[in-house]
């Protein structure tokens, strides 16, 4: 197939409803536009936009492409504030990425109505949220993100094109060629076309266009001897996506939502898991994460509850306690919760990936409407709470379901890779038999060619095969460079969570900071191999170009190793 028939594919992505009315309906084509650059990054999430920054800095022009409304992934489109380790303020991450943070807490000082005390705060906390130590609204990291691109994009160094779906991947052997897809902004077809391309896609949408060697799901136990890898590979068992929205709370009001056409049976739904569930998915019981017995939680939009964690607090993006009296600041609660997970189909590589999509999207209105309208308050006296209202503003959807734009993905499509993490390399139960010592007495398995450094526990949530959660302990890691380059193809690199890694360690590896550490490592080595005219095999195999490279990354101010104090630390 030639350029000017490649549309022709365009009824079998997954993205169709972003093209163009012309392209759905057969309508005569307009002719290919060809945009050439140094590096062509499909994807602007954490790691995409982490690539292009690095490379940009190095001197090379940098195609952007976003599918969304908004760059960003995790952070923004996806609503997921940053889960990270106990030590990313200083260290465990890169230069660009505190300086994110920081920009982000700069943010709020600069435009909110701040008390005295939170902007005094070096480590303000917008929303005093539990599961970070930096919980914020993704509109703040969207605009962070476009002011860390802006003077990129002003240079000439970054074009941002957006929205745009991949449609074809053209390749030469072991060579990709170009990525054509459809850019609304443009009101055409697009041809990109660069020495180098990077996958940051959420689901490694370039993998299987351009017939990269990868993998998905789970792999067997034979194939990677990890003691939590089933005894047979299960391609079709993903980890659950969620759809995240943001809520706040009007006590005297009733924002109560149109009951949804599914509601009952959402309602009545209890998960059949391995091991066993413990009751309804709308509930405020559910699995223990590490146990996986029975374990109760609260939610109280109006205080704290009496025992265990306060869903509300958990996720909360903003708290009014940072606010000045008066500014008419509520809390929002950012809502990414196992009773909104879905793990009944997967979102990719199967026959009805756009079906799935919409059922996650319906669970999370299933789950608001319950809330709203049956879910138990503390000491079951009452039932809902017709005073949570839908925050799509926060979510750049007011216009629209309210919901976040785009589902968090967990698991991606993975490169065949030249070197594949396992859990024998990072998790604490696997390393203690691997070395016959206990806990505390040995770290992660030391990467002569690390790239960058990372930490989180191996968490693996429900899946669509029907396992329960797998949460295990794990050590401060490093990223290896081998995991960044696919076993056959030269010039297309992966920089999300499509990395070389397994189901199980993939739990550990697909967080923020250690996504931004990827794509900021890809960036370097692209702008390393334009300058030394090498290809990346050859950056890992020469000690020398090796040594070099890493340098380069140092000065740039990523970590490629974790402190003796730090890496015996499980988590």
């Amino acid at each position: 197939m030639n350029r000017r028939g490649f549309l022709s594919l365009s009824a079998f992505t997954p993205f169709a409803h972003l093209l163009p009315a012309h392209a759905r309906a057969g309508a005569a084509q307009p002719p290919v536009r060809e945009l050439k650059a140094d590096l062509v990054v499909v994807g602007a999430g954490v790691g995409g936009v982490a690539c292009a920054l690095a490379a940009a800095r190095n001197g090379l022009q940098v195609l952007l492409t976003e599918e969304t409304g908004w760059i960003g992934g995790q952070l923004t489109s996806q609503a997921v504030p940053p889960d990270e380790h106990p030590w990313i303020e200083d260290r465990g991450s890169t230069k660009t990425y505190r300086q994110f943070r920081t920009k982000v807490r700069d943010f709020y000082r600069r435009n909110y109505p701040l008390s005295e005390d939170a902007a005094k705060n070096p480590r303000l906390n917008p929303g005093n949220g539990s599961v970070s130590k930096l919980c914020h609204e993704p509109r703040v990291a969207l605009a962070v993100l476009l002011e860390m691109l802006a003077p990129h994009i002003t240079a000439g160094r970054v074009k941002l094109i957006q929205p745009f779906v991949p449609v074809r991947v053209e390749t030469d052997g072991d060579t990709v060629t170009a990525v054509l897809g459809v850019a609304q902004n443009f009101g055409t077809r697009i041809a990109l076309t660069a020495p180098y391309f990077v996958d940051a896609t959420e689901t490694g949408e370039l993998l299987p266009l351009a017939k990269v060697e990868h993998v998905t799901g789970a792999e067997s136990s034979a194939d990677t001897r990890e003691p939590h890898a089933p005894d047979r590979a299960a391609p079709g068992n993903h980890q659950a996506a969620t759809v995240c929205f943001a809520l706040d709370y009007e006590p005297d009001q009733d924002h109560t939502i149109d009951r949804p056409d599914s509601y009952k049976w959402w309602r009545d739904y209890a998960p059949k898991m391995q091991p066993a569930w413990p009751g309804n998915l709308l509930s405020w019981e559910m699995s223990d994460p590490v146990t996986l017995k029975p374990r109760a939680v609260g939610f109280d939009p109006t205080g704290p509850v009496a025992k265990g964690l306060n869903l509300w607090t958990y996720r909360r993006i903003v708290a009014r306690d940072n606010f000045e009296d008066g500014a008419g600041v509520r809390d929002v609660c950012l809502v990414n919760w196992p009773q909104n997970d879905y793990w009944l189909g997967n979102l990719y590589d199967t026959a009805d990936p756009a079906g799935h999509r919409a059922a996650a999207r319906e669970l999370s209105r299933c789950l608001l409407y319950w809330m709203q309208t049956e879910a138990p308050h503390p000491g079951g006296k009452k039932a809902g709470w017709k005073g949570l209202r839908l925050r799509g503003d926060v979510c750049g959807t007011d216009d629209g379901d309210g919901l976040a734009m785009a589902p968090y993905v967990r698991e991606s499509r993975r490169i065949k890779a030249l070197f594949t993490v396992t859990e024998r390399h990072v998790g604490v139960e696997a390393r203690a038999k691997l070395l016959g010592k206990k806990p505390g007495e040995f770290a992660a398995e030391p990467f002569t060619d690390s790239v960058g450094t990372g930490s989180y526990r191996i968490d693996l949530h429900p899946s669509t095969g029907g396992d329960n959660y797998i949460d295990v302990s794990s050590l401060p890691f490093q990223i290896p460079l081998g995991a960044l380059i696919p076993e056959r193809v030269e010039n297309l690199l992966p920089a999300c969570k499509n990395i070389g890694t397994t189901h199980i360690t993939n739990g550990c590896y697909r967080l923020h900071p250690v996504e931004w550490s990827v794509g900021e490592a890809v960036g370097e080595l692209v702008a390393f191999c334009a300058a030394k005219k090498r290809v990346p095999r050859q950056v890992r195999k020469s000690a020398e170009l090796l040594t070099d490279f890493q340098a380069q990354l140092t000065k740039a101010g990523s970590d490629l190793a974790w402190p003796d104090n730090i890496a015996k630390t499980p988590r």
